[in-house]
C-alpha cells in the first residue's frame, strides 16, 4: 500500500526553519495517532511580500504616485475639458502624467486629443501601452471601440473594463493619474472610485444655484471611498467677449466658491466660458496646448497648480485651506 500525502500551506512566510519543522513534527504526530499509515507532508509556504516601492504602495499600480479623479454630479458641466486641459497643464509643469478615460458610455477623451483613428498596442503579455499626446499618456474606451460605435453594458462588465485600465496598462512611471470619472456620482461611480485608493478628488460645477447640489453630491461620493477633496472648478464662470474683451456673468457669478466655502473644501478656480476652447477641443488640440496665453489656458494653468500645491500641503500633513 503507497503512502498518502498531506500538504500544509501556511497563510503567511515563515522566516524561520524551524518554526516549519515543529509544524511538521507536530502534524506528522497528530496523523500518527490517527493511522497507521505512513504519511508524507509537504509544507508548501506563503510567497514573501515583493517589496514595493514607495510608488506602487500609494496608488495600488506600479509607478503611479498620485491618482486624481476628476468628478462632476451631473453631465453638461465640462468635466471631460477639466479633466484634459489641467492633465495637460501638468505636463507642461513638468509632471509625468496619464489619463484615464473612465467614461465607458461616452468617451470623449479621445476626440478632444485628436486621438480618434488611434488604436493602442497590446503586447504578447496581454499588457496595453496607452498612447502619448501633449505630453500625456492616454486610455480610453474609446480608443477601442471609436467615436460612432455605442457601448451599452450591465455595471459588472464596466468595473472589469476599468479594473483592466488600472492593472493592465502600461502606465510607467507617472507623478499623476488623471481619473476622468463619468458624470454622475451613483454606484458606478463609487465602485470606479473604490477600484485604487485616491489621492484626492475635483467637482467640477457651474455657478447656477442649482449646481449646490451636485457639489455636495460629489463631496458625499469622495468621502465615501475616504478620499480628500483637493477642491470644487466652478466651470462657465463667466464670459469673455471675443471682440472687446469684457467680461460678462451670464449664469451668475461666484456660486462655485461660495458652495466650496459653505463645505469646508478648497476653491481652485473659476474657467471663463469662452467659443475658443469648444473649437480647440473638437480640433483635437486642448486650449491650455493650442494657446498657452489664453485667459482660459491661465485658468487651468492655475488649477493645475492649486491641485498640486493641496496635494503637496496634505502629503506635508497639513490642513487643507482655500485658495
Amino acid at each position: 500500500m503507497g503512502s498518502s500525502g498531506v500538504t500544509v500551506e501556511l497563510g503567511a512566510p515563515a522566516a524561520d526553519d524551524a518554526v516549519v519543522e515543529q509544524i511538521r513534527t507536530a502534524v506528522q504526530a497528530a496523523l500518527s495517532a490517527a493511522t497507521d499509515l505512513p504519511i508524507e507532508i509537504a509544507i508548501e509556504r506563503a510567497p514573501r511580500p515583493a517589496a514595493a516601492g514607495p510608488r506602487a504602495a500609494k496608488t495600488g499600480i506600479p509607478g503611479v504616485q498620485a491618482i486624481v479623479a476628476v468628478a462632476s454630479g451631473k453631465g453638461g458641466v465640462g468635466k471631460s475639458t477639466v479633466a484634459v486641459n489641467v492633465a495637460c497643464a501638468l505636463a507642461a509643469r513638468g509632471a509625468r502624467v496619464g489619463l484615464l478615460d473612465a467614461d465607458v458610455y461616452g468617451p470623449s477623451v479621445p476626440i478632444m486629443l485628436g486621438l480618434t483613428e488611434e488604436r493602442p498596442e497590446v503586447r504578447p503579455d496581454r499588457r496595453i501601452v496607452p498612447i502619448e499626446k501633449f505630453g500625456l499618456r492616454a486610455i480610453s474606451m474609446g480608443m477601442f471601440v471609436g467615436e460612432r460605435t455605442p457601448v451599452i453594458w450591465r455595471g459588472p462588465m464596466v468595473t472589469k473594463l476599468i479594473t483592466e485600465f488600472f492593472k493592465n496598462v502600461e502606465w510607467g512611471e507617472l507623478d499623476y493619474l488623471i481619473l476622468d470619472l463619468p458624470p454622475g456620482t451613483g454606484d458606478a461611480q463609487l465602485t470606479v472610485a473604490q477600484q485604487v485608493p485616491l489621492a484626492g478628488g475635483v467637482i467640477v460645477t457651474t455657478p447656477q444655484d442649482v449646481a449646490l447640489l451636485d457639489v455636495k453630491r460629489g463631496i458625499t461620493m469622495f468621502n465615501q471611498v475616504q478620499a480628500p477633496i483637493l477642491g470644487v472648478v466652478e466651470n462657465m464662470s463667466f464670459h469673455i467677449c471675443a471682440s472687446c474683451g469684457r467680461r460678462a456673468e451670464i449664469f451668475g457669478h461666484g456660486g462655485g466658491e461660495a458652495m466650496a466655502r459653505q463645505f469646508g473644501v478648497p476653491f481652485l478656480g473659476a474657467i471663463p466660458l469662452v467659443r475658443a476652447v469648444r473649437a480647440a477641443g473638437d480640433c483635437g488640440v486642448p486650449i491650455v496646448v493650442a494657446d498657452p496665453q489664453h485667459p482660459q489656458s491661465k485658468a487651468f494653468i492655475e488649477i493645475a497648480g492649486a491641485i498640486t500645491t493641496q496635494l503637496e500641503e496634505r502629503a506635508a500633513g497639513m490642513p487643507a485651506h482655500s485658495h
